[in-house]
């Protein structure tokens, strides 16, 4: 789950991370409102999407009047802000933060993940922070300071000066880098968080150090733990299809391609869309109905696909263990009856039941492709959406 940048600084703060102050606004007399309130002379109109790259997109102005304010927030409000981050069609701003200038003296970038190889949280840091930090990982990795936080002892103050030399933050700042970046790190585990990044983090010109931006997403499976944050949920922001999906239990990420996939499992569902793609298909969903699928989830799950206007076929691909392959098979045919399916479905079974499952698919009179195995499936479903 993803929250918006000024519901981020509202946790930093929490922690006793400095952020500028700020004030959101849905509307345009709300943010003049907020630049009243904070005072001036300088603000900064911030369009609110969960993307990054909203200063390249033009999500992010300077204005030096309230006049101006009002003048930026007609003009990025409503917007369709596209950014590397979004698809071509962009996301739509329906919030703004209005905010204190700064007084920047340098732009650096710090930003936690869990390491997977390592198994501890990893502290990224640089000193080349900014709007071309992803250039900087892909060009000039040297530049980009890691620190593998044990658990058990937390991130030291040490090991917060040692990076804070290395990108550039002077010895009379590192009492307030050693707050940030420790804070950093009690948000992160505290709040269940599986990205934390602050880009820019800035040094004023008086010394501070202060979070120009606040990017915070959080794993979903550990949300019961914080309505707080739930309620920061922006449905707005998120895939109609997948919050859709999230209804009935169903994981599904909608991706960009015509064939679409229907799976048990996720690991089957990962191999299944690279299957398609070893045989020049592109999946147009990763789709996993988990291991207890009833008929009404794979109709709803059918129901979602058939959403997407680009759908050309749809493979299912299923593995019965816990799930038969009958009960599937009964799933799949109340399914396309039901939605009055129009596109070419392949069938590929395997597991408990597949015989009985097999048999009730061939007699359902409906044009279901069947396959044998993996291999077959894909190339039978990639042809299928070619229309050969």
């Amino acid at each position: 789950m993803k929250i918006h940048e000024y519901q981020g600084k509202e946790i930093f703060r929490r922690y006793g991370m400095a952020t500028p102050r700020g004030i959101p606004a849905f509307n345009v007399d709300e943010a003049v409102k907020a630049a009243q309130a904070l005072g001036g002379p300088v603000w900064v109109v911030k369009a609110q999407i969960h993307a990054g790259g909203r200063g390249k997109g033009g999500g992010v102005k300077l204005a030096r009047s309230i006049d101006e304010v009002r003048d930026l927030s007609s003009q990025i409000l409503g917007m369709q802000l596209v950014t590397h981050q979004t698809s071509p069609a962009g996301q739509k701003v329906r919030r703004l933060l209005i905010e204190d200038g700064a007084d920047i003296r340098k732009e650096l970038y710090i930003g936690m993940v869990v390491d997977r190889a390592t198994q501890r949280v990893v502290l990224m840091a640089s000193s080349e922070g900014g709007m071309d930090i992803e250039e900087v990982a892909a060009k000039t990795p040297e530049k980009i300071h890691k620190v593998f936080i044990d658990p058990a002892t937390g991130l030291s103050t040490a090991e917060v000066d040692e990076v804070a030399r290395k990108i550039g933050i002077p010895d009379a700042s590192l009492p307030q880098a050693r707050q940030m970046l420790q804070g950093l790190y009690r948000a992160f585990v505290e709040a269940d968080a599986s990205l934390a990044e602050i880009n820019p983090l800035i040094v004023t010109g008086d010394g501070r150090i202060v979070a120009l931006d606040a990017k915070l997403n959080f794993d979903s499976n550990a949300l019961f733990r914080h309505p707080d944050i739930v309620e920061m949920r922006d449905l707005d922001e998120e895939d109609p299809a997948e919050i859709e999906a999230s209804k009935y239990d169903l994981s599904y990420i909608s991706l960009d391609g015509n064939i679409g996939c229907l799976v048990n499992g996720a690991g089957l569902a990962m191999a299944t869309m690279d299957t398609i793609k070893l045989y020049g298909g592109e999946p147009a969903n990763f789709l996993d109905v988990g291991g207890g699928a009833t008929a009404e989830k794979v109709t709803e799950a059918f129901k979602i696909m058939l959403k997407n206007p680009g759908l050309k076929a749809i493979l299912v691909n299923i593995f019965g263990g816990i799930m038969k392959c009958d009960t599937i098979a009964e799933g799949v045919i109340a399914a396309s009856k039901a939605v009055g399916l129009s596109v070419p479905l392949v069938v590929r079974m395997k597991g408990t039941n597949e015989d009985l499952g097999r048999k009730i698919l061939a007699d359902s009179g409906l044009p279901i492709i069947s396959a044998n195995n993996m291999a077959e499936a894909a190339e039978k479903v990639v042809a299928a959406a070619k229309g050969t």
